[in-house]
């Protein structure tokens, strides 16, 4: 019983083998004029990254210097490593109203891991992940960024 199965078992990873061989050895051979390997950084001049390529998160600003980030917090509470921070204030309205407003938008790249679970828990779609993956420092403190631009406000009509 015990050796039929292993007899089995062994002739079962033979065949999974030649099986992934055979693939490789087709692709090996009829496919040797496809260059596949990409010799960065001779490259960086034609260098096309896939469009859902994850690099690190960006804060998007109009040419008003005008963002969609409301400070609501729910990226930072969406990252399972705590690389958001969001500091809020509150703004007076022209009503007289206070209104949570974003005062400072810290991101710790060096801790992100390029999840994206920010992004799909942003409800303004305000921030994005860019392309940018070239990110060797030599300072660590250089990989904590302030997202929001100095002077940036919320753009009209977010709510």
């Amino acid at each position: 019983m015990f050796i039929i199965k292993y007899i089995k078992d062994v002739f079962g990873g033979v065949k999974s083998l030649l099986t992934g061989m055979k693939l490789t050895g087709r692709y090996a051979l009829h496919h040797h004029k496809e260059k596949i390997t990409q010799q960065y950084p001779d490259n960086k001049d034609t260098l096309v990254l896939p469009e859902r390529f994850r690099g690190e998160v960006v804060l998007i600003h109009d040419e008003n210097n005008e963002h969609a980030c409301t400070g609501c917090t729910a990226c930072e509470l969406a990252c399972p490593n705590a690389t958001i921070k969001i500091v809020t204030k509150f703004d007076v309205t022209p009503e007289g109203k206070k209104k949570k407003a974003l005062d400072t938008f810290v991101y710790h790249l060096e801790l992100c891991t390029m999840c994206n679970l920010c992004i799909v828990a942003c409800p303004t779609d305000a921030i994005k992940m860019a392309n940018t993956f070239e990110h060797t420092v030599y300072d660590r403190g250089k990989l904590t960024k302030i997202l929001n631009n100095p002077g940036s406000k919320i753009r009209e009509g977010v709510e």
